[in-house]
């Protein structure tokens, strides 16, 4: 048995851009570290800064980006699964203690939850590599989780899995309603985030923290919002949905697996975010995993390794 890696070649140029999306997503977890951290004794609560993220997501970009093709009830569970939930989830984590690089890898969990969601509801078929590929994911999974070393809180890992979970919610209703124009959806289905966000940290955190949040966002919190809202979600998505328009998806959606490695490196060199060796080790088996699932690592079986010999040809007499 062995492993042939299949890529299908793109131009340079748009090779370099799904390269250039893949370092500003794996980038973005330490800018939102870094804008959530504590200044002057305060900080801004996770879910407040998310609602703030899509508030300016949403606004003023829907009066440019025309509203997508769906319903507005698709326009909603995705707000809602792939917005609210992921980006809820994960900044909450974030804000818990999750790692900026360990957190990329953790979140494509989404893989995995997406092929084995969508195989349930939508009845979509499972191969034997991508069972195969959800199998090494969880392993991974319970890798990274087991060999923490008690500096990533149990509770912030879990968060960081349901955010991947939402994320996986959210991608199979998307890829049901079959909606054209991925950043209209994107804008338009933000507009059903910071008022529920907001809310929720009103609950949680209590009116004065929201408040003092609010006061105290300074520069690097706007920087942040600014580079999640701008760079992450405006300019990435609108490139990626370029080139998903150009190229098949199997060309394109690949290079979405450098956003962790990008991540784990930007955190190591900018913040001492040193991963130990069960996390690596976790990470490998998750990058693998979703390589496998995703098709860029295809198992091909050779019929001498299984000791079955091919039948001679045939001549013609």
């Amino acid at each position: 048995m062995v492993v042939a890696a299949t890529m299908d070649a793109m131009s340079r140029r748009d090779s370099l851009l799904a390269a250039l999306v893949a370092c500003i997503w794996g980038f973005n977890f330490v800018v939102i570290d870094w804008g959530m951290a504590p200044r002057g004794g305060h900080h801004v609560p996770a879910l407040l800064f998310a609602a703030i993220r899509f508030a300016l997501v949403a606004f003023p970009a829907l009066l440019f980006v025309p509203r997508p093709q769906a319903p507005w009830r698709t326009i909603l569970l995705v707000g809602t699964f792939m917005s609210m939930g992921q980006f809820g989830f994960l900044y909450a984590a974030m804000h818990a203690g999750m790692p900026p690089g360990l957190a990329a890898l953790v979140l494509q969990s989404q893989v995995v939850f997406t092929i084995v969601i969508a195989a349930g509801a939508l009845g979509e078929r499972v191969s034997s590599a991508q069972v195969l590929g959800i199998s090494l994911g969880v392993v991974g999974l319970v890798t990274v989780a087991l060999g923490r070393g008690g500096h990533v809180p149990l509770g912030a890992l879990l968060l960081c899995v349901a955010a991947g979970l939402s994320w996986g919610i959210g991608n199979v209703i998307a890829r049901a309603a079959r909606v054209p124009g991925g950043l209209g959806l994107v804008v338009w289905s933000a507009l059903i985030v910071p008022v529920p966000l907001l809310g929720l940290s009103l609950l949680l955190d209590g009116p004065s923290a929201v408040g003092q949040g609010i006061v105290h966002l300074g520069w690097r919190g706007g920087v942040s919002t600014v580079y999640t809202v701008v760079m992450s979600t405006l300019v990435a998505y609108g490139i990626f949905n370029t080139l998903l328009a150009r190229h098949p998806s199997h060309r394109v959606v690949p290079w979405i697996l450098l956003v962790p490695p990008v991540a784990i490196a930007s955190a190591w060199t900018l913040q001492g975010e040193v991963p130990n060796a069960a996390e690596l080790a976790g990470a490998a088996l998750l990058i693998l995993g979703v390589m496998i699932a995703q098709g860029v690592l295809r198992l091909r079986v050779r019929p001498a390794a299984l000791g079955v010999r091919r039948p001679a040809p045939v001549r013609p007499r």
